[in-house]
């Protein structure tokens, strides 16, 4: 556990902020990050339990973040290993992301 709060502490250290939905017991539903960047992109963290999290970026202009049509990027799996492939995803500030065929995406890098 300690562990994945190192690896939140690093996501916030990178611009994310977090909220803590509950349901009508006031029990936690998800641990839910998002980070804003200037580009255009929305990068979303919602941890559901240590085995059991999701992460993707997407467009600004996606209607819904939390369940998005067309992901630019997206992961699922244990918490950890979703925090550290969104860590390595790095920052979206110095690029530019371009779609292609079949739900695809990538990165190009911009110069100085």
């Amino acid at each position: 556990m300690r562990e994945i709060t190192n690896g939140l502490q690093a996501l916030v250290a990178t611009g994310f902020q977090f909220a803590h939905p509950r349901d009508d017991a006031g029990e936690l539903v998800a641990v839910l990050g998002i980070r804003v960047h200037r580009r255009g992109t929305i990068d979303v963290l919602q941890l559901f339990a240590e085995d059991d999290a999701e992460a993707a970026r997407v467009s600004a202009d996606e209607h819904d973040v939390l369940s998005p049509r067309r992901p630019l990027w997206r992961t699922s799996g244990r918490a950890l290993d979703v925090i550290h492939e969104m860590l390595h995803l790095g920052n979206h500030d110095h690029g530019l992301w371009v779609t292609g065929t079949r739900d695809t995406a990538a990165m190009l890098a911009a110069s100085a």
